[in-house]
């Protein structure tokens, strides 16, 4: 628990983690290819229903949280697709509509795509892990580049749409499995022979979507670049923050993305 401070910000709601596998298993340590792989199937019908969801790619798999309230929509949802199952004791124990249903699901609301700006700056990003344990070889450096390299952020209304670079470094750890996200810059502060990327060693670029901070009341912003990079195929790793949220794609394909995000903004005026 984290004592309250002036300096914090708090979300009102409280988030469940959902994750999706393969025949009852987790996907293997290979790099995952993303939320493309569950747009279609995930992302898009919980968008319809009006749930909104935050989106967290690592380098082992892709986590969607969901308001606990909208639990009963989401089951509902999505168990025509998938056996559900929640964890209790260690166990995974099946769920049923029935086990979650508390009175009127929401109505489908007519839908209307949502299109919020897309930047993508110049920057050349890596996705890596690292063994937990190596993290203590890396650990002053990780403190440094999280705490003191970087410059304060700008105001939100003084970015411009097209960013020649960006400010970016994320760090999950989640079951012990750990993820980062740096630029190619950074990354050659660090021990090479410490950090792990798939064996192709690929670089990213990014996505940033919002051209102020989202919020978290609305709902089909992943969707909005998950569908169609899902119908052209192209792999995505997404990370929903506080405050924008963030789709990295194969550097190869960025002028293809890029061209089928602003034909959807074009579609949708």
């Amino acid at each position: 628990e984290l004592p309250p401070s002036e300096f914090m910000q708090v979300a009102d709601s409280t988030w469940l983690v959902l994750s999706v596998v393969s025949n009852g298993r987790a996907p293997s340590g290979s790099q995952a290819t993303g939320v493309t792989k569950i747009a279609r199937s995930v992302i898009a019908p919980l968008a319809e229903h009006h749930v909104s969801v935050l989106m967290l790619s690592t380098y082992q798999t892709d986590f969607i949280l969901v308001r606990e309230r909208d639990l009963p929509v989401v089951i509902h949802t999505l168990a025509g697709e998938f056996d559900i199952y929640k964890e209790e004791s260690g166990e995974c124990v099946p769920v049923t509509c029935d086990d979650v249903s508390n009175g009127f699901l929401k109505p489908k609301p007519a839908t209307s795509p949502t299109l919020h700006p897309v930047q993508s700056p110049q920057t050349r990003f890596c996705i890596l892990t690292v063994a937990p344990d190596t993290l203590p070889a890396i650990a002053t450096m990780l403190i440094d580049v999280l705490f003191y390299s970087h410059s304060p952020p700008r105001e939100a209304g003084a970015v411009g749409q097209d960013l020649d670079s960006i400010t970016f470094f994320a760090f999950s750890l989640i079951e012990g499995y750990i993820s980062i996200v740096m630029d190619a810059e950074t990354q050659k502060r660090f021990p090479s022979d410490l950090l792990l990327t798939s064996s192709t060693g690929e670089l990213w670029r990014m996505v940033r979507i919002g051209g102020q901070p989202l919020g978290f009341d609305e709902c089909g912003i992943v969707a909005q670049i998950a569908e169609p990079l899902a119908a052209a195929d192209i792999s995505a790793y997404y990370i929903s923050t506080f405050n924008f949220d963030h789709a990295l794609v194969p550097e190869e394909g960025i002028a293809e993305v890029i061209e089928l995000l602003q034909q959807r903004q074009e579609s949708g005026r």
